[in-house]
This record gives structure tokens, sequence and C-alpha cells, in this order.
């Protein structure tokens, strides 16, 4: 157990945090809703009927759809686009092993290569850009529960002031929606800019995020 704990500390860490902070704003958005509700002496909600509500999941989706697109867009214009000492960009004059051509090794021994690799054809062609493409979905999803969340939500806070409902066709149009879509997405993309920026300059020894500290600025590190 300590050997597999070593070994996916990680991925272990950082489930467990998600769970806790996602408890914790159910817990909050529950109690803030529920005052919410009472401002207007309307019954309040269970915690079983509130994580199924359009508050719930607008504000949960929106957040977990600009984590996504954050990731897809890194996957992606790492591809193609450099930064010159950013340990995380590859080395823009040459080369890198995450370039090759997986065809290029059918040649070579590849039993402890994944399925899809060893197979070739259609599924290769997935499995060689099925981390983009899962993002990219991910993505997709969590905008599509946004918009019937905030739907929802919306529905709902006519109905206490009398108002009209409206589709989710309806609510994709307003600027509601995407000033909850645009208010995410600038701070993922800052949060980018300045992982790339600052790992020129800064360092954290030990973390495969960071350049070695002795490297020059203009070395970029390499994952």
């Amino acid at each position: 157990m300590t050997s597999w704990l070593r070994a996916n500390g990680l991925s272990v860490v950082l489930a467990i945090l998600f769970l806790a902070f996602m408890a914790g704003q159910t817990w909050a958005g529950w109690l803030q809703y529920n005052d919410e509700l009472s401002e207007h002496e309307t019954p309040k909600l269970s915690l079983g009927e509130y994580v199924r509500s359009g508050h719930f999941w607008e504000a949960t989706a929106e957040n977990w759809e600009s984590e996504f697109l954050q990731m897809a867009a890194h996957v992606l214009l790492t591809i193609s686009l450099f930064q010159r000492g950013s340990s995380e960009s590859k080395k823009p004059d040459e080369k890198e092993s995450v370039d090759q051509d997986p065809r290029d090794a059918r040649g070579i021994h590849l039993s402890n290569a994944p399925g899809p690799v060893q197979r070739g054809g259609w599924r290769l062609s997935i499995y060689e850009h099925s981390l983009s493409i899962a993002f990219v979905v991910l993505f997709a999803l969590s905008f599509w529960i946004h918009a019937v969340g905030g739907t929802r939500a919306h529905n709902a806070e006519e109905m206490l002031h009398g108002g009209d409902p409206m589709s989710v066709r309806e609510y994709l149009s307003t600027s509601q929606f995407w000033f909850e879509s645009f208010q995410n997405w600038q701070s993922e993309f800052l949060a980018l800019v300045s992982m790339v920026g600052l790992s020129i300059w800064l360092r954290q020894r030990g973390s495969p995020e960071s350049k070695p500290v002795a490297a020059p600025h203009s070395h970029t590190g390499s994952h």
C-alpha cells in the first residue's frame, strides 16, 4: 500500500482536495440559496433537492467548463507554438520524443506499448489525439450543463419575481450566460500565461513544472 501511494500520491491527493472543496461548495451554496429563498418567503430546499437545482449545476459547470477549455487549449497550442525559456514549452529548435510518429516505430518491439499503438489503424488515429479529444468533449459537456443549469436557475429566479421562463436556446443568447463564461475563461488564460511566463525566470526545486534551479533563463525545460 505504501508503494502504491507513493506511485499514485499526486492523483490521490488531488482527488481528495477536489472532493473536499466540492463538498464545501455544495454546503455553502445550499446555505446561500436557502437564505435567498427565505428572503422571498419560499420553502427551503433539502440538500438533495439543492444538488439537483439549477443554482448548483450552473455554478459548478461554469467552472468546470473554463478548466477544461484551459487544458484543451494548452494541450493543442503547445503542439506547434513555443516559448523560449519556459518549462511549459517544447524546445523551439529541435524535435522532441512527443513529436515522434508511432507508425515509424512499427518495426520495433512494442509489447509494452498501449493497445491502440500495437493495433494501429483508426484506433491509433484516435489514440494519438485522445488527450485533446477528451478535454474538448469534457468542455462541450460542461458548456451544455452550464447552459441547462443556468436556464433552470434563471427560470427559478424569474418564478420568485413573477417573470417568464425561457428555453435553453433563449438563455444561450443572454448577456448573463456569456458574462459567466467569459469571466471564467479570461481567468484561466491569465493563469496559463502566468505559468508560461513566470516559469522562464522563476524556479521550484523538485517540481516537474519548473526548470532545474541552476538552468539559464533561455533554457526550455522538458516534461
